[in-house]
């Protein structure tokens, strides 16, 4: 098979690199460098540095060359490569995923999509026959489940370091203040980030043990992200450390749970049931029992102290594994 012409791969490179390229913060060639590389683009720097250099004399790019590494961004007022082929509706689509998913997606990869974002903005915003999905945003909303509560701080710096270690399976270092206020200094596996209300967890492991902990981001002191690699346990699963009830402060104990339950209080459980299994009985004309299957833990508790005196007679049993 004939090699792919120099030109071809030269086009290529250069578009990839203009689509990277931000506006309104500056990216070195070192970021491009790996952005590339996670697209599976091997460049060397200084094939990337000369491309840049080009770029920088045809496009309107600004290359901040006061003191290196040089930074490269789009001028304020210029027109960055437009994503071909980019439908008002797959434009609306980027808007609402950069809107919801703007906290669990690696640095790297926010990075990587800043083009598509901005070209998914300016075409809801300028191109003609757009107003029904530059309208959308306005008619949906994600609404809170219980009294809203402004997100916590996290110190700048943080999200992005736990992001790359746990996309790269990098080990990560970190000072962490628990809810007692004590401090520790740590070396860390990072697993998985879950998202709780305005809440953001890290689940890993510490260096030298095989259990699972969750640390609240926003309890991070400070975290950087090591040059080590690991191999991810295989036997670590997210999605059933979130079914067992860990984040609901529980063990994964299930248990087979009953309680009475004023009927105007739990009518929503008739729709939206505690689990597959979930059974109900009318006592009488007020009251109704509940059963189900459920991981016990602290929220589950907290749910049925919620109803006060709207909730009697509660009963939990092991069930053994």
């Amino acid at each position: 098979m004939p090699a792919r012409p120099d030109t071809l791969e030269t086009v290529r490179l250069a578009v990839e690199l203009l689509r990277r390229i931000p506006r309104g913060r500056k990216i070195t060639t070192g970021e491009l460098h790996r952005q590339l590389k996670d697209a599976g683009m091997e460049r060397d720097l200084r094939t990337i540095q000369r491309q840049l250099e080009m770029l920088s004399t045809h496009f309107e790019i600004e290359r901040d060359d006061r003191s290196k590494p040089y930074g490269y961004r789009w001028k304020e007022q210029a027109h960055s490569l437009a994503v071909p082929h980019l439908t008002p509706q797959e434009s609306l689509l980027l808007q609402l995923a950069q809107e919801q998913l703007k906290h669990l997606l690696p640095a790297r990869l926010k990075q990587s999509m800043d083009g598509f974002f901005t070209q998914a903005r300016r075409n809801l915003s300028d191109a003609p026959g757009t107003a029904l999905e530059r309208q959308w945003p306005h008619k949906v909303r994600v609404v809170a489940t219980s009294q809203p509560l402004l997100p916590p701080a996290i110190v700048p710096g943080v999200l992005e370091e736990v992001s790359e270690a746990l996309y790269a399976n990098r080990w990560l270092e970190l000072d962490y203040r628990n809810a007692a206020g004590s401090c520790k200094s740590a070396k860390v596996m990072p697993l998985g980030l879950a998202q709780q209300g305005p809440r953001l967890y890290l689940v890993c492991r510490y260096d030298g043990f095989d259990n699972e902990r969750s640390l609240a981001l926003h309890r991070i002191l400070k975290a950087q992200a090591s040059t080590l690699t690991f191999e991810r346990p295989e036997e670590f699963d997210l999605q059933q450390y979130e079914d067992d009830g860990r984040f609901g402060f529980g063990e994964g104990q299930r248990i087979a749970l009953s309680f009475q339950i004023e009927k105007e209080a739990g009518f929503h459980l008739r729709e939206t049931p505690l689990s597959p299994d979930q059974q109900i009985r009318d006592i009488d004309e007020d009251w109704m029992e509940v059963k189900a299957t459920v991981v016990d833990s602290a929220m589950l508790e907290w749910w049925l102290r919620g109803f006060g005196d709207s909730v009697d007679h509660v009963k939990r049993r092991k069930i053994r594994k």
